[in-house]
């Protein structure tokens, strides 16, 4: 068994903690780790082969940095050049996973779903592995405890074995309004579509060619050239750019005579919503709060406030959802959170840079922060890793003073190449190549003084670059 981790996916209507670069799956947002690492320490216990990650480009290094924290061993970062959905998706991993000649089964998860029971959730995984292995294509309907109406459901058939554990999909519905959601919860047949599943690499294959065959060719011709960059594997974007845009539900689960249901009731929540943290809180006050961070509340009842840097305070509202970050606030009826995703259009819409950027950006290098800009001026912390380089670069309309703070700093000026240590400085000229380095065994933190006529991240050209990149700090 591998299982395949999605990873994609944009958590708008978490904003303003996740956001383009950084959507949600990324973030420690129960506890302290992300989501993405508790999917796969969730795996523990079970026999699988190394997972595959499916993610956007720009999140590799995210990707690649938080599996080494937890030293976790991967079966390929897959890496998708464009979105086009979950069907195209795992596709590409079927493909990629029969490449050995192996036929896999393969457990497909999303990245930034919550689950609280794990041996109830490897309890479902076991029960559809049976089923799998004879060759029904899995899904894993979640038993309902509220007339939800954000999921879509899936209504149980026939018992597929004597233990109740697995049957036949009667059939796939839409997020329901409020009265035919209760009417699912009443009836008992009904479960939330949980969007995971379990089948054999190449009954999905075989699926997909019945039911998509244009789609699985694309996939096909896209990953027949694919190229390994470290644990990258990259396929043709102009390629799989033209494949068609659907969800597995649609492309196959839902036309295949061999859809099957494992029941999950492991306290399951797929965290679209900022009111979803509230709800899955394991801690709530009297009042009925979940606080996170340096919070304040006087007469403030069922709300949830998130601080990341300054202290909130919060007199006198009820159901209110209240996030700081370093360069954002949300304040949100917790009722109306889904609309969130208006404003989050809006800040795309203007080209604003909290749509897609915190204020703290992380790079496969370290990081860096911008804490102060003017008009023609901008001051930023960089911190970098022991060992690493930023690309060898040049800049046509700023000139950059470098202060280090702690660590010790490798910096190419030119024809020289010297140490900065603590409290010393150093001066780049427009116009003159460079490189910064850190050949420390700690962070190198320092500041840099930006001044020119254009401070875009864009004014940058780059000579060499140890991480593949070609634009972007």
């Amino acid at each position: 068994m591998i299982p395949v981790i999605m990873a994609g996916g944009s958590g708008s209507r978490l904003w303003p903690k996740s956001r383009a670069a950084m959507p949600k799956q990324f973030l420690a947002l129960t506890d302290g780790n992300t989501m993405l690492q508790n999917t796969i320490s969730r795996l523990d216990g079970l026999t699988t082969s190394p997972s595959i990650i499916i993610c956007n480009e720009a999140h590799r290094f995210l990707v690649a940095e938080q599996l080494r924290q937890q030293n976790i061993d991967n079966g390929g970062i897959l890496l998708e050049p464009v979105g086009r959905n979950t069907a195209p998706a795992i596709a590409l991993a079927a493909l990629h996973a029969i490449q050995s000649g192996d036929d896999p089964l393969l457990l497909v998860l999303a990245a930034d779903h919550l689950i609280k029971n794990t041996n109830a959730f490897h309890k479902a995984i076991a029960n559809a592995q049976d089923l799998a292995n004879q060759d029904k294509l899995v899904t894993f309907g979640i038993v309902p405890d509220s007339a939800h109406t954000g999921y879509g459901y899936i209504r149980k058939g026939e018992q597929l074995n004597q233990a109740e554990t697995g049957f036949a999909v009667s059939q796939f519905v839409e997020k329901p309004d409020a009265a035919t959601a209760q009417k699912y919860l009443d009836n008992g047949d009904y479960f939330w579509n949980s969007g995971m599943f379990m089948f054999k690499a190449s009954r999905y294959l075989q699926e997909l060619a019945k039911f998509a065959p244009e789609m699985l060719e694309i996939c096909k011709k896209a990953i027949s050239t694919e190229s390994k960059d470290l644990d990258f594997v990259r396929i043709d974007g102009e390629i799989f750019a033209s494949c068609p845009d659907d969800s597995v539900d649609y492309a196959v689960m839902e036309k295949t005579d061999d859809a099957a249901m494992v029941p999950l009731d492991a306290g399951w929540n797929d965290v679209g919503s900022w009111s979803s943290l509230w709800e899955t809180a394991d801690k709530k006050d009297d009042s009925g709060n979940v606080t996170v961070g340096d919070v304040m509340l006087t007469d403030v009842n069922n709300s949830y406030v998130n601080s990341e840097e300054r202290l909130i305070a919060v007199v006198g509202l009820d159901d209110v959802v209240v996030v700081e970050t370093k360069d954002a606030i949300l304040v949100a009826n917790k009722n109306k959170v889904q609309n969130i995703k208006t404003i989050v259009n809006e800040l795309k819409a203007k080209h604003r840079p909290e749509f897609e950027f915190h204020r703290e950006v992380f790079r496969p290098w370290g990081s860096y922060d911008s804490i102060d800009n003017g008009e023609r001026f901008q001051v930023k912390r960089i911190s970098v890793n022991p060992g690493e380089k930023l690309s060898v670069q040049m800049h046509h309309h700023r000139a950059e003073h470098w202060i280090v703070v702690s660590g010790t700093a490798k910096v190419t000026n030119g024809d020289d190449t010297f140490l900065v240590t603590e409290n010393e400085s150093t001066y780049i000229p427009i116009g003159v190549v460079h490189a910064l380095e850190n050949p420390g065994k700690v962070p190198l933190e320092l500041i840099e003084v930006q001044s020119g006529s254009y401070l875009g991240e864009d004014d940058i050209v780059r000579f060499s670059d140890r991480y593949g990149r070609t634009e972007s700090k």
